[in-house]
Order: structure tokens, then sequence, then C-alpha cells
């Protein structure tokens, strides 16, 4: 593997390795990832869309989309949802 030396301003250089935390890898990662997206002639290629999404992110981004459908439903916790309780016990409703 080839090092690559690149200077950046003391923002971006901040800025991307809190992106980098975020993601649960590091800057060089990133820049590889948007060096090989952009070697593949992805035009859509950058730091953040060239680096695969970390095991940490996808977890995130599941437990998020999970919250959502949970609250979008009412989380099933509405009273009105609820089956009364004499109906639990109807056999003759089940059949």
């Amino acid at each position: 593997m080839r090092n690559i030396t690149v200077a950046v301003d003391e923002e971006t250089h901040r800025l991307a390795r809190i992106r980098a935390a975020e993601l649960d890898t590091s800057v060089s990662s990133l820049v590889r990832g948007y060096l090989r997206g952009l070697a593949r002639g992805d035009r859509a290629a950058t730091g953040a869309e060239a680096a695969s999404e970390s095991e940490a992110e996808r977890r995130r981004r599941l437990l998020g989309e999970a919250i959502g459908d949970i609250t979008g439903n009412g989380g099933g916790l509405r009273i009105a949802a609820n089956v009364p309780r004499n109906a639990l016990y109807d056999r003759s409703a089940l059949r």
C-alpha cells in the first residue's frame, strides 16, 4: 500500500475526524474510499458516500428506522388498539 500526503486546513481536518468517528472508521479510510470511487469513475463519490457504511452506522440507521416505525404507528400502546379483556376469552370469535 502506498502513502499519500495531503494538506488540508484545520477546520476540514477537524470535521473529517468527527465524521470518521461517527462512521467508526478513520480519516484515511474515508480518503481511501473517496479515491477508489474516483478511480472507478463514480461521479457521486464523496468521502462519506464512497466509504462503505460501517457496522455501527448501519446499526444506528436500522435502529432509527425501527424507532420511526414504532412511533409512527403509535407504538402499539394506544388504548383503542387494545383488545377488550372479555374478547380475549371469547373462543367463539376465534372460530
